[in-house]
């Protein structure tokens, strides 16, 4: 796995070991000669992110992304990318860091404000001009930010996101190298390796036909099975390399939809805290129960993916296995926050592409079940 590979799906990829040191020769390819390297604080200051930046004499560095890609951080980033002459963005990083770098990207070349283009917003400007080359270097194996068309922006002014979305956003080309990933500690290789699983996962299940989407997804399902106990335990470069094509392979397939686990989740990480990751192992057993009775075939090819007889509990011994929470008491959710984190839940746009019709009570039971 951890084999070095170029290949094209859904755009240009190189994927093995060692391969973020052919990032120079691409820049020089494509006469990339002044790119700005996005990333956040703790990344630029990692052993590997020297050599990334010093295959490019004219590299400028960005560091400044907060824990949640936000709208003053990308604007400080396009200033960045103005002010130096930049001719291209590259993402170092997860997830926070890829969203911020994609809106950088947009914004270089398009006017007005940020969230013109959110997709909550009626009557949202088009993204139509030109994209500046964008690359992206995941260190983390969870969502798969690096493959995505998307990114996820806060308002530095309001609890409120915006979503920008559009195939101009992909990235031309992906350095995925397992080993920028082997400083990832236990605790986030394990929460992370989970958001991995329950995008294959709920992609797998969504309603909808996309044959494509659902054998990338239960491939990437049992890439996570087989792989995420030893990134933990060992941090091996063949288990890190495994789980790095299982967060591309979900984020591939979320493009079929999510589901109620990922709208249980949401309001947990913002509410209380708590990782995305460990929020969606608790509810994760408890979303794949209620759906059983309108996908009892699709459970059944999850189960026989892991050579299990019983999906539903693998997922619980995996969680355990990681020693992730596994309840909503550990992590300080009590009775009296049922009701608010239902009305939160159901206000996601996820569940529309459950299998199984949700209801804001459903929600309730479930968060109830997971106490």
């Amino acid at each position: 796995m951890a084999d070095r590979y170029i290949f094209e799906f859904p755009t240009l990829i190189h994927f093995g070991q060692g391969v973020s040191n052919n990032l120079g020769a691409y820049l020089d390819k494509h006469a990339i000669q002044r790119p700005l390297f996005v990333t956040d604080e703790n990344i630029a200051r990692q052993p590997f992110f020297p050599d990334l930046i010093e295959q490019s004499q004219g590299s400028v560095v960005f560091d400044s992304v907060p824990h949640s890609a936000t709208k003053q951080s990308v604007i400080k980033g396009k200033e960045v990318f103005s002010q130096h002459g930049c001719d291209a963005v590259i993402g170092v990083g997860g997830g926070t860091a890829m969203d911020a770098a994609r809106a950088i990207a947009l914004m270089a070349n398009h006017p007005g404000d940020l969230f013109d283009y959110t997709v909550e917003k009626e009557g949202a400007e088009k993204i139509k001009n030109e994209i500046p080359p964008f690359i992206t270097i995941p260190t983390a194996c969870g969502t798969g930010s690096e493959v995505s068309r998307g990114c996820v922006i806060a308002d530095d002014n309001s609890p409120d996101k915006g979503t920008i979305y559009s195939p101009k956003l992909l990235a031309q080309a992906i350095f995925a190298d397992p080993e920028l990933s082997m400083e990832l500690p236990p605790t986030l290789t394990a929460s992370t390796g989970i958001i991995a699983l329950s995008n294959n996962i709920e992609a797998f299940l969504a309603k909808g036909f996309h044959p494509m989407c659902d054998g990338i997804a239960l491939e990437g399902v049992r890439l996570v099975f087989e792989h995420l106990p030893n990134a933990v335990k060992q941090g091996d470069i063949d288990s890190r390399a495994g789980m790095m094509m299982a967060a591309m392979m979900g984020a591939v397939a979320q493009q079929k939809g999510l589901g109620v686990i990922h709208s249980a989740a949401h309001p947990l990480s913002s509410l209380f805290n708590t990782p995305y990751g460990v929020a969606s192992a608790i509810m994760l057993p408890h979303g794949l129960e209620f759906n059983i009775p309108q996908s009892p075939r699709k459970l059944q090819q999850l189960s026989d993916a892991i050579w299990s007889h019983d999906f539903v509990r693998s997922t619980k011994e995996l969680a355990e296995t990681l020693e992730l929470p596994c309840s909503l008491k550990e992590i300080g959710v009590s009775e009296g926050d049922v009701e608010q984190l239902s009305t939160l839940a159901y206000q996601t746009p996820y569940h529309s592409f459950n299998p199984r019709p949700v209801k804001e009570k459903d929600f309730a039971d479930l968060y109830r079940k997971a106490l």
